[in-house]
């Protein structure tokens, strides 16, 4: 059975060269990344979106876990914290709380954090949101840190 990757992978061989993804991922404190790209995997609150050149307009909302660019064979991933997606002319803008390369991702706070949320006490309505996506997020990290090889 094809995967997403192994269907990515086969594509970029057909791909030419004017064919590229303007990637843009931006948090509150700085611009993380703005590159040519082949393709984009972005976490949305309910699945994964696979994005090539050629994509119909969209605005999404982000979910907690992996951004994935792939550039020339080369595979780079980021752990993202929600926000934002548009695609439009072959512009991919993430709008995002927090990205962090895969290699920055810190498995022992993640794991820390996992298990203060999965121990943390909710009695309202907002207190179980807030664990909800506190558990989410440590995962989305520990998710990321795993596949980096």
């Amino acid at each position: 059975m094809a995967t997403a990757e192994t269907l990515d992978t086969e594509r970029a061989g057909r791909m030419r060269s004017g064919d590229r993804l303007q990637c843009v991922v931006v948090t509150p404190e700085r611009t993380l990344f703005d590159d040519l790209v082949e393709f984009v995997a972005l976490p949305l609150f309910d699945g994964e979106l696979g994005l090539l050149p050629g994509r119909m307009p969209l605005i999404g909302r982000l979910g907690y876990g992996e951004l994935r660019t792939r550039t020339e064979g080369a595979v780079h991933r980021y752990f993202i914290d929600g926000g934002f997606v548009q695609v439009r002319d072959n512009v991919v803008t993430v709008l995002t709380n927090r990205a962090i390369p895969s290699a920055q991702v810190d498995t022992s706070a993640a794991s820390r954090e996992l298990e203060l949320a999965q121990d943390r006490r909710a009695t309202t309505d907002e207190e179980q949101a807030e664990k909800t996506r506190a558990i989410a997020r440590a995962r989305g990290q520990l998710r990321v840190a795993a596949r980096r090889g």
